[in-house]
């Protein structure tokens, strides 16, 4: 399918976009080399290959899409039918699960979206051209107006497309779940069928193929032939279509109506006065059936509000592989976002032409390893590339930038822009036992740095500040923890320590309770737990509670420690599957003791200033001893 839908014919500076759209049976790819203009459209059947990313491979090897560009694909967008929710895909329908993290770290790919295919069916409605859907009955489509999306196939897709300034928001939806609603004698017989089969039947039992071909069955008892051989949607549709069947007529006229009502509960339920479309691969292949059966007199049948129903369109999408131009749409409008806000992998590639040679090593190997570039110290990433470490430093200063740090500070940025359309998304990522090192290694340090972007955004600020003020006040810091955050808490201890804070920790449980019971209401108790739960702990607490001391607690803002606590530092990102080494709740706990204890420095220091500015001759002293002989601030403990 070649098509241009705007005026702009230039190919995207950066190279050819790779879309796909995967089913149970059949995986469809193009490359998108300018705005709506597809090329190299090809469909593999899933069961010739092991995984997606071979399936991909193959490809994007393969002639035609090498000869529109492939080599140069930085950016792709998959469409799948599967629920989004984890960066682990396990597909519904066929055997293949992967991690959309590793395989974009394995197709060298800066972008890898990945969406629910009928979300990207409802992208695309925006899209489609006049020539491009067939009008079902009367109405007018309103301007601005919200659109509704139905897709029988396998399922019962249902979504909606709701209009936000000068772009649209698709809704995710189960809708196709929602319990079925007879509305003739014919459909309860149809139901009373369905129930000697299943609990529950929904609209998707019903307008879906499995739904036509339990439709038929049904009729076929209902005029008494038994002993009927189930036909598949694709025979009762082909046979109903050549008129050599009446029970297949009446099965999709049956199947035409309940989706008919199906479609006016939707409109009414979204309020679509842009219309309801119909896609899939069902209603498309009905051709003059659908129009001659009751679909429309069922959309418009509800009552009192009929007159309502009249006034709104219904389409039946007839466009070639319309999923493409909805992902095409949802991966620019990511892109768009990434572009505005740091296109810091774009400027080295237009950088790329004017540097050496051995600068260029040194930009491949950013553009293939950008979180690497993050974490590591300049000597290594020299090592690691095989250029001198003023070859890194030269090749920074060639896109723009200061240094290495500045740099990093940009890429950062980039990267975490992701999490609302950057061109990188960090992002959680499971580890898996048959991950390689490489993956281990991005996984681990990613999903540390997307927890550390995340505390950054939910930080409570005003709690920080009272907790800094409670421990600069506190005549006695006593700690409390047990498990793994033992060694946070000896951490912590020393970090007060050099600060002149006096602070206790007893690793022994009983221990912490005896000493608890000594507090006065001018100290203050320091818990650090993941879980916030442990009996022993909570009990240490309790008694130090009795004694008047305040309690300042990081832990998980449901658990009983957290009623507990006077102030507290919240850290409710799970911990996921703990065979696996990575402790990254107990990461979090260093940076926030981190933060306070840098907050506990930073005004010390500055009262001191301000002392050591008014003078004190009589003393000949400036500022709280406790901190001057223990403490130097200069950006870091020492």
């Amino acid at each position: 399918m070649k098509k241009d839908r705007k005026t702009e014919a230039d190919r995207f500076s950066d190279g050819p976009r790779l879309l796909a759209d995967i089913g149970s049976v059949n995986a469809r790819f193009s490359l998108e080399t300018r705005p709506g203009h597809f090329e190299a459209v090809a469909s593999l059947p899933c069961a010739n290959y092991e995984s997606l990313q071979e399936t991909i491979q193959a490809y994007m090897g393969s002639p035609e899409a090498r000869a529109a560009g492939a080599v140069r694909v930085y950016h792709a967008a998959i469409a799948i039918g599967n629920p989004i929710d984890d960066d682990i895909i396990k597909m519904m329908n066929h055997h293949w699960s992967f991690s959309i993290e590793a395989m974009r770290i394995a197709l060298s790919l800066d972008t890898l979206l990945v969406v629910n295919d009928f979300t990207a069916l409802a992208m695309a409605l925006p899209h489609l051209l006049p020539e491009e859907r067939q009008q079902i009955g009367e109405g007018t489509a309103r301007a601005e107006g919200v659109i509704g999306l139905m897709g029988p196939g396998s399922g019962l897709g249902v979504s909606g497309m709701i209009p936000a300034g000068d772009r649209w928001i698709a809704l995710g939806s189960e809708g196709g779940h929602v319990s079925f609603s007879p509305c003739d004698r014919r459909e309860m017989d149809v139901l009373a069928f369905a129930w000697r089969e299943m609990s529950h039947v929904s609209a998707e039992r019903m307008a879906s193929g499995r739904g036509l071909e339990l439709i038929y069955r049904a009729l076929s008892e209902r005029a008494g032939k038994t002993n009927v051989t189930p036909l598949a949607a694709a025979e009762v549709t082909s046979r109903a279509l050549n008129g050599s069947c009446d029970i297949c007529v009446e099965a999709v006229d049956c199947f035409c109506a309940i989706l008919g009502s199906i479609a006016g509960n939707l409109a009414m339920t979204l309020g679509a006065l842009g219309g309801i479309y119909i896609g899939g691969g069902i209603v498309p292949r009905l051709g003059p059936l659908l129009a001659k059966s009751q679909f429309r007199s069922r959309f418009e049948e509800k009552g009192r509000l009929s007159s309502y129903l009249a006034h709104i369109p219904t389409y039946v999408i007839t466009a070639e592989l319309p999923t493409f131009l909805g992902i095409s749409a949802i991966l620019a409008q990511k892109l768009k976002l990434a572009n505005a806000s740091a296109p810091v992998l774009e400027k080295i590639r237009q950088a790329r032409e004017r540097m050496s040679q051995s600068e260029c090593k040194v930009a491949d190997w950013v553009l293939r390893e950008p979180n690497a570039m993050l974490t590591l110290p300049i000597a290594e990433i020299a090592q690691r590339i095989g250029v001198s470490q003023p070859t890194v430093m030269r090749f920074c200063r060639s896109i723009g930038v200061q240094g290495l740090a500045d740099f990093k500070l940009k890429l950062a940025s980039g990267m975490t822009s992701g999490q609302s359309g950057g061109a990188i998304t960090v992002a959680h990522a499971h580890v898996e036992i048959s991950d390689s090192d490489t993956e281990l290694a991005h996984k681990v340090l990613g999903n540390n740095a997307s927890a550390a972007l995340a505390l950054r955004e939910t930080l409570d600020i005003k709690a920080l500040t009272a907790a800094i003020e409670l421990l600069r006040n506190a005549s006695r810091v006593e700690l409390l923890s047990v498990g793994s955050a033992r060694v946070v808490a000896e951490d912590m201890q020393q970090k007060l320590l050099h600060l002149g804070i006096i602070s206790t920790y007893f690793p022994d449980p009983q221990a912490q309770e005896i000493s608890a019971a000594m507090l006065t209401p001018n100290d203050v108790v320091l818990v650090v737990s993941r879980s916030g739960a442990r009996p022993e702990l909570l009990k240490s607490v309790k008694v130090a509670r009795a004694c008047g001391a305040k309690i300042l607690a990081i832990t998980n803002s449901s658990s009983p420690l957290a009623k507990l606590a006077d102030i507290l530092l919240t850290l409710n990102h799970p911990e996921g599957n703990l065979n696996f080494v990575p402790m990254i709740v107990r990461l979090l706990q260093l940076m926030l003791l981190d933060i306070l204890s840098v907050g506990l420095a930073r005004r010390d220091t500055a009262s001191q200033a301000q002392r050591s500015v008014a003078g004190d001759e009589d003393s000949g002293q400036h500022g709280s001893p406790r901190v001057v002989a223990k403490f130097k601030f200069s950006g870091h403990l020492e």
